[in-house]
Parts: structure tokens; C-alpha cells; sequence
């Protein structure tokens, strides 16, 4: 009954106005016909001339009261058609006046919401672009800083250019473990693009996630402690079982931990927290760093995105920015969805899983 009611309201029905504006044109020009041909010379010529002027005289009144009754409408559709235009030639910050709530009211604001739409699709293809070129220029450095340094050590090596044994075993640690940091950029890149181009296949298996935290935790501390942190397990002391891809699983916990330990305020300290709610298992990776900004949560997990140099660890090796992107493609092949909860400098990054028993 609402909609015959607003189908029948000429203020938000084009239909309605047209037709409105048909009928009153056919009287009008009925009208003034009729009035026209009376009072005329014409009428001494005959019925037949008669006729024609009456005719002539119906069709010239009705088309011009027709077109000043639809001449709104015609101006807002050229006025629709030249917004348009205006957007096809790239100015996707125009939008078109809403002046109408008919059906072309509601076309300008699909013209309008496709523009926004577009105009975010660019923009973010924009910064993508700008991040792929910021990837390259500091891919281009991260290899090439650890190549020069292993190359230098090699020539020192090669060249018996030491003091001591000592001093060889130092040179020979410093050379692997540039080439470690060389393989965690590349083992990076590679998990990203098979991630985001579906050829990976997960192997489920159901196991305990408590004791798979308290071996993480177990082998993360002594890295942690290098770096003026400590890391425990919070609550769940009884097993918990889920199904996950092991594999993949602890690849992403291991990017969350590593995350935290980059951007945590040392001293401090990295917590992972287990709980039950409901039929799920809610496991929180949480640590205390410098507060960031609402743009940048938005941004965490957007590929090649990395963050600003004050939160940068200088003591750690720099990444390709593709840590929290792997995480968040793992956390969803497992059916979830990888959230960040941030308050003044409070970090925790939560995955919710089903429990299975």
C-alpha cells in the first residue's frame, strides 16, 4: 500500500509528473484550441479549414505547454548526462547535485556512490602502486646492503685476510647470518604470492593448542630476552583443540611474535592469551608499543605496508612489510579472521577458532 501511496506522490515518481504533465498539456491545449479556433477568421473558411487551424492549434499549445511542464526534468538529465561525462574524463571528485527524489534522484546518487567508489578504488590502487615502487626501492636495499657485507667477508676469507681463528669464525657468523636475513625476504615474498594466488592447499589435523603456544613461547623467550622482553602463555593451562594447518599456523603465530618484538617499548614484555568463549578458542598475541595512529591501523595489513622508522627496531633486520599481510591470509584459510585491538599503545592481535573436541 506505501509504495501505490509513493508511486502516486509526483515529488518522488517521474512517472506520476510526466503524466501529470501530459494530461494538463491535452487540456490546456484543448482549451485554448477551442478558444483559438471560436474566436478566429478561420471559421468564415469553412469546417474543413476550421478543423485544421483547431488541429494546428491543438498540437503547437499542447507542445509547448508539454515541454515547459518537462522542462525540469529534460535540464536535470542533462544535467545527470553532463556529470557523467565530467567523471568519464577522470574528475572523480564531482558529484552531481541531488535535487530530485524521483527515480533520476536516485540515479544521481548511484552516479555519486560510483564515483566515491571509484575514486577509493584509485586511490588505493594509487597507494598500492606508490607501495610497490617503495618495495622495490627497499627490496633494492635490503639485498644489497647484506650481498655487499657477505661479499666483503668472502674476499677476507678468500683472501686469508684475518688475525686470528677467532676472527675467522666471526667472519664466517657474520656472513651466514646475512645470508639468514637474505632468506627470510625472500621466503617472505614467495609465501605472499603463493597465499594471495589460492595455490595453497592446507593439511588439517587436530591438536592442542595450548601445548603448540607453550612451545612457541619456549623457543621465542631466548630471542626475546635478547631484546629486553619477556613472553608467556596467559590462562588455558587445560589442552584446547582445534583444527589448523600446523605448518602454516605457527608461521603466522611466529610473524605476530616477531611483529611485537619490533615494535614493543623495551624493557616490556609480549604476552599470548588463551581463553574459551563458547564454542570458540580466542588466542591474543598482546604487547605495549608507541601509540599509532587510526590511518595506520587501517593500513597494518595491507601488503608491502611497513611501518613509520620512529617504530622501527633498529636492532632488527627490515622485511619486505609483508609479515602481518601472510598472518591475516593464513588466520582466514582457517575460516577466521585475524583483528587488531589497539588503545593507547596497547596492542593485541586476536584469532578466534572453532573448538573441536
Amino acid at each position: 500500500m506505501r509504495s501505490f501511496l509513493a508511486l502516486l506522490d509526483h515529488r518522488k515518481s517521474i512517472r506520476i509528473r510526466i503524466v501529470g504533465s501530459f494530461v494538463l498539456s491535452f487540456l490546456i491545449a484543448f482549451i485554448g484550441s477551442a478558444i483559438i479556433t471560436v474566436n478566429s477568421f478561420f471559421d468564415r473558411l469553412g469546417s474543413t479549414l476550421s478543423a485544421i487551424a483547431s488541429l494546428l492549434a491543438f498540437i503547437a499549445i499542447f507542445l509547448l505547454v508539454f515541454f515547459m511542464f518537462t522542462r525540469r526534468i529534460v535540464r536535470y538529465m542533462q544535467t545527470l548526462a553532463s556529470g557523467l561525462m565530467t567523471i568519464a574524463k577522470g574528475n572523480l571528485k564531482y558529484r552531481v547535485p541531488l535535487s530530485n527524489q524521483d527515480e533520476l534522484g536516485v540515479v544521481a546518487q548511484n552516479i555519486n556512490y560510483m564515483a566515491e567508489q571509484l575514486h577509493t578504488m584509485m586511490d588505493k590502487e594509487r597507494r598500492l602502486e606508490m607501495s610497490k615502487i617503495e618495495l622495490i626501492t627497499h627490496i633494492s636495499h635490503d639485498l644489497r646492503t647484506p650481498l655487499t657485507s657477505i661479499i666483503g667477508y668472502l674476499n677476507l676469507l678468500k683472501n686469508d685476510d684475518y688475525r686470528d681463528l677467532e676472527e675467522h669464525k666471526r667472519f664466517i657468523n657474520n656472513a651466514f647470518n646475512k645470508t639468514q636475513q637474505l632468506k627470510k625476504l625472500i621466503d617472505d615474498l614467495f609465501d605472499y604470492t603463493r597465499l594471495t594466488s589460492g595455490d595453497v592447499t592446507l593439511s588439517f589435523q587436530r591438536i592442542d593448542i595450548s601445548s603448540l603456544v607453550e612451545q612457541i613461547v619456549n623457543e621465542f623467550e631466548p630471542i626475546a630476552q635478547e631484546h629486553s622482553l619477556a613472553v608467556h602463555k596467559i590462562g588455558a593451562p587445560q589442552a584446547l583443540y582445534v583444527q589448523i594447518d600446523v605448518e602454516k599456523f605457527v608461521r603466522a603465530l611466529d610473524n605476530l611474535l616477531m611483529n611485537a618484538l619490533k615494535f614493543s617499548l623495551k624493557p616490556g614484555e609480549v604476552a599470548i592469551r588463551l581463553a574459551e568463549r563458547g564454542e570458540q578458542v580466542v588466542l591474543s598475541i598482546e604487547n605495549r608499543g608507541k601509540p599509532i595512529t587510526t590511518e595506520q591501523e587501517a593500513l597494518l595489513f595491507e601488503r608491502f605496508y611497513k611501518a613509520e622508522p620512529s617504530r622501527h627496531d633498529r636492532d632488527m633486520p627490515s622485511g619486505a612489510g609483508l609479515g602481518l599481510s601472510i598472518a591475516s591470509h593464513i588466520v582466514e584459510l582457517h575460516g577466521s579472521k585475524l583483528k587488531l585491538h589497539h588503545q593507547n599503545g596497547h596492542f593485541s592481535f586476536t584469532i578466534e577458532l572453532p573448538k573441536v573436541l
